[in-house]
């Protein structure tokens, strides 16, 4: 037995305008498979002309019918929580900025996997380092590179090599 489409703030005409208008296609498709459907169109020609099949169709109705066109759209997870609390990712944010110290980390500056230790070692979490990338991203920080300079670059004699033609 089919399920009706028991909401009726919108009609086949809405559907369709609402469906112009939507930003999302996906969503959009659906609206349009619905209209067919109060238009007088079989389900399984409905969901045949929008790219679905009948019982895909049958559980948009559903959705339809409770949430109305916003129920259309696909819902997207927030994702598994984060392994560090906001007070551990503000101090992991804190490290980056005050840089490391050799005598105490054994490193000249931060790499992921650095970090990745350093915050097994203070917190017992592990991270992998495109967790930790994520994180850091997360937090404003971008990934810069600074071009190696050898400590005994002399700027003045640079500028003496330098070839100049005459204008």
């Amino acid at each position: 037995m089919a399920i009706s489409i028991t909401r009726r703030d919108l009609d086949a005409f809405g559907l369709r305008r609402a469906a112009v208008r939507s930003k999302d296609p996906d969503a959009a498709r659906r609206m349009l498979a619905l209209a067919l459907v109060l238009d007088g169109h079989s389900r399984t020609e409905a969901a045949i002309a929008c790219g679905m099949d009948r019982q895909t169709l049958r559980d948009w109705v559903h959705r339809y019918n409770i949430e109305g066109l916003s129920g259309l759209s696909d819902r997207h997870s927030a994702g598994p929580p984060s392994l560090l609390t906001a007070e551990q990712q503000q101090k992991v944010a804190q490290w980056v900025k005050d840089g490391p110290d050799f005598a105490e980390h054994g490193v000249v500056r931060w790499r992921r996997v650095d970090l990745a230790h350093q915050i097994k070692k203070e917190f017992d979490v592990v991270m992998a380092e495109r967790s930790v990338g994520d994180m850091l991203r997360r937090l404003g920080f971008r990934r810069l590179s600074v071009r190696p300079q050898h400590p005994g670059q002399d700027a003045s004699a640079q500028e003496a090599h330098k070839k100049t033609l005459p204008t």
